[in-house]
């Protein structure tokens, strides 16, 4: 099954249960300007909870994945003039619209893998970060940026990066501000592996992850992101209850029958809830 949504920022192609969203504007390194940040938001949304979307790839067309704010853009539009409004959420949300184009991906049902070239700064770093997983290429240019501009990274960074890094290493890049390579962000941790192509590699791994159980994978997401920081008591309930649904349900059964036919499996669309 495919799909298309294009606009003047973001592009999504659906293609066999993965879809493929790109950043879209190439000729600035992606840069975040208002339409950027609008359109990586409607993205988020577009793909958070289609039951036909079994993975998603994250890339940017161009010569970077995002090169991070797009500073003549945000004084033009009066970005910074409108800090007040920084601590206010969208209506019934956690975030503000700066760090829903990063944290949203952490909302999507299907699993998303960020496939990193470039440069990769600041907030387009963030927006990365976002991701369940990040493949990047060797030389990829990586940098919590914002101390550059005597600011600190606000597009979720302190929800993302901690589970990822020691708090020293957290600390040295924002308050330096390096700029680190790709190689040097999977020794960190930043990274999840390297690659000579990333989206292609994303890609792949993509393609692996929507041959599998879509419930179990959306289920593992979650479990992973809410576990990580919860308390013992809350992991092991969450952990319990996840697997009672999964146990015994069609795509489960789908999955045994595979297994002990020796043959690839034949997935529905996802259905299973648990509140």
């Amino acid at each position: 099954m495919m799909g298309r949504m294009s606009d003047q920022r973001v592009t999504i192609e659906i293609t066999d249960h993965v879809a493929d969203v790109r950043l879209n504007r190439g000729d600035k390194h992606n840069g975040l300007d208002t339409a950027m940040f609008e359109g990586l938001r409607d993205a988020a949304a577009r793909v958070r909870d289609d039951q036909d979307v079994w993975a998603v790839v994250l890339s940017g067309n161009g010569p970077s994945f995002c090169a991070g704010l797009d500073v003549q853009d945000a004084v033009t539009s009066g970005a910074f003039s409108q800090a007040d409004s920084l601590d206010q959420r969208l209506d019934g949300e956690l975030v503000n619209l700066y760090q829903a184009v990063a944290y949203d991906w952490r909302r999507v049902a299907a699993p998303v893998i960020a496939a990193i070239h470039g440069n990769c700064f600041g907030g387009g770093l963030q927006v990365a970060l976002g991701a369940d997983i990040r493949i990047a290429s060797t030389d990829a240019r990586l940098s919590v940026m914002e101390i550059k501009w005597g600011l600190i990274p606000d597009m979720g960074l302190a929800v993302t990066l901690p589970p990822l890094v020691r708090q020293d290493v957290a600390k040295e890049l924002t308050f330096t501000g390096r700029i680190f390579s790709g190689l040097e962000g999977r020794e960190l941790g930043v990274v999840t592996r390297v690659a000579e192509d990333p989206r292609a590699a994303a890609l792949e791994l993509a393609r692996e992850i929507a041959s599998k159980s879509p419930d179990a994978t959306r289920f593992g997401k979650r479990l992973l992101n809410e576990a990580w920081a919860a308390d013992d008591a809350e992991s092991l309930l969450l952990e319990s209850r996840l697997q009672k649904a999964l146990i015994g349900s069609p795509n489960q059964i789908a999955t045994v029958q595979a297994q002990f036919e020796k043959r690839p499996a034949e997935y529905a669309a996802p259905t299973l809830q648990v509140d």
